[in-house]
């Protein structure tokens, strides 16, 4: 029997080292499908390591990342604890655990982990800075500039950390701290970005005077520093001194060096901030800018269109279409792009060229919505031939889709009832509701439609009513459904209808205010009618 025991024994001490060798094998096999982004694999390997040799910190490590991979958050933050319980002096287990912590909103313990490391590993030049930000997000000013100042023990005074410490200052509500700790900075050590920080603070108080010292410092530092061009820039322009003004923004708008997307930010604000009589006085040195901005920038559809709006919105209506167009060609393949350009021709009343673009841009992109856009521009001209010829060709060509059908239909029948065919474009309506019986624009214009022809009321109030308790406060089916209860005779039940859609646009449309002054007349009202008959005539002029 003792030498059974003794055999077992040897044989249970030859098999451990194998065992370990076995649990370093998987586990390496278990990081390479990790890398290889294989995670659910690695996480049964590892998962199942984890039961098979629990002491091993670098297994519960992995498997945190697994983890961490396929969403599995509370389990991730488990496993990390247990490896920084198994090995507390390992840097990347507790700045992992850390930063779980932090994702997770568990502040306190996360900032308490990063303390920590900070101060078991003082050499890491990294983590000072990795607990500032913990600090900010956290909104611990205090212990933010107490980190600062650490910081700039250790390594000096520098831009990053005087522009941080006016931040936090700023944040903290203490502006004339923030303003201080730029002027301790820059009377120490010039800095083109410092110098320009404290231009913009001179410049939000209205200081102009120290603003221009501090941008001409800066200037005189680096006389192509953005910042300070444009801070100097908006000094000339509070003076009225535009000739300056232009002349220091010019290198800004011709330097292809400067990003587009700046540019363009600086053109939209030209129009969002600056005052429109100042535009409109110095128009052409504006002008100038905006060419400029485009004409010394790789093509960029923000800048194109910034451009295109600056034009539109100081009246240039001309100009602004070109600089759409070339955004438009400048990047064929962008749906936006071409649909903006289009917008533009409609905007301009151009419906012949709005009618060739929208149908070249439906060719290219086979939207539908191109081919609404060249309908839209076919009313205008009202040749409801074209637009019944592209609602055919929309139902032959898109069967399956019910929202082309519904709409070509609907857009079949107003072609129709405007070529004066009612017959077919009730036939036409009639497809419409057979594929939505609650289509409101199809319900109140065939009901319109038949109050004109003054028959079928009671279907055409049926179909009106529908409208009104789908968009109680739509003007038009109001107006609709009223002059409906008006042709039956039911002036008084009529005039709440009419009344509502005063409050909703209806004072906008001669139309709706002759039907409401017909049914005040009916009423007695005349006195009221006539106000609602001088209303629409006003607008109708």
């Amino acid at each position: 029997m003792k030498k059974a025991i003794v055999s077992a024994l040897a044989i249970l001490a030859l098999l451990l080292p194998l065992r370990a060798q076995t649990v370093e094998s998987n586990l390496v096999d278990a990081v390479s499908l990790y890398s290889n982004g294989e995670y659910e694999k690695a996480g049964r390997i590892l998962g199942t390591l984890s039961v098979a040799s629990p002491e091993s910190d670098a297994v519960w490590y992995y498997l945190a990342q697994t983890q961490l991979r396929q969403n599995q958050v509370d389990a991730a933050r488990a496993s990390l604890e247990k490896a920084v319980a198994l090995d507390s002096t390992n840097f990347w287990y507790r700045r992992a655990l850390a930063r779980l912590y932090l994702a997770q909103g568990r502040g306190a313990e996360g900032k308490a982990v990063y303390e920590s490391l900070v101060k078991d590993f003082p050499a890491n030049q990294s983590l000072p800075y990795e607990l500032l930000e913990v600090y900010l997000a956290q909104k611990d000013f205090d212990k933010a500039l107490e980190a600062l100042k650490e910081i700039e023990s250790q390594r000096g005074p520098s831009e990053s950390v005087a522009a941080t410490r006016h931040d936090i200052y700023q944040a903290m509500g203490r502006p004339d701290l923030a303003l201080e700790s730029l002027e301790e900075f820059n009377h120490e050590f010039s800095s083109p970005q410092i110098l320009s920080m404290l231009g913009d603070s001179y410049l939000a108080d209205f200081k102009d005077s120290l603003a221009r010292a501090r941008y001409s410092e800066a200037l005189s530092l680096d006389s192509s520093y953005i910042p300070a061009t444009l801070g100097m820039s908006e000094v000339y322009r509070r003076e009225r001194d535009f000739p300056a003004y232009f002349k220091t923004l010019r290198p800004f708008f011709s330097s292809p060096d400067i990003p587009a997307q700046s540019k363009s930010m600086y053109i939209g604000n030209i129009t969002r901030t600056i005052d429109p009589k100042q535009v409109q006085a110095h128009r052409s040195g504006f002008d100038t800018l905006a060419v400029l901005a485009v004409e010394n920038s790789p093509a960029d559809s923000s800048l194109y269109t910034t451009v295109g709006s600056y034009f539109f919105s100081t009246g240039r209506k001309e100009e602004a279409e070109n600089y759409f167009y070339l955004a438009a060609k400048a990047f064929p393949e962008s749906v936006s792009m071409t649909a903006t350009y289009i917008q533009v021709l409609s905007l301009q009343g151009k419906w012949e060229a709005m009618r060739d673009a929208s149908l070249e841009a439906f060719g290219h992109f086979r939207e539908l919505g191109f081919m609404d856009y060249a309908n839209m521009a076919n009313y205008q001209l009202e040749d409801y031939d074209a637009i019944i010829g592209n609602c055919r060709h929309l139902i032959k060509n898109y069967p399956k889709d019910t929202k082309v059908q519904l709409s070509s239909w609907s857009q079949l029948g107003d072609a129709y009832h405007s070529k004066g065919n009612s017959k077919e474009a009730f036939k036409a309506y009639d497809k419409a509701l057979k594929i939505d019986p609650s289509y409101a624009p199809v319900l109140n214009n065939y009901a319109y439609y038949l109050s004109q022809e003054g028959r079928k009321l009671k279907k055409a109030y049926t179909m009106s009513k529908k409208t009104i308790e789908a968009e109680p406060d739509n003007a038009t089916y109001l107006d609709t459904f009223g002059w409906i209860l008006h042709l039956q005779g039911k002036d008084l039940e009529a005039k709440p209808f009419f009344k509502h859609a005063m409050l909703y646009g209806g004072k906008e449309s001669p139309v709706i205010l002759r039907h409401y002054a017909e049914v005040l007349r009916v009423l007695g009202e005349e006195d009221s009618a006539k106000v609602y008959i001088n209303l629409a005539k006003r607008l109708e002029q």
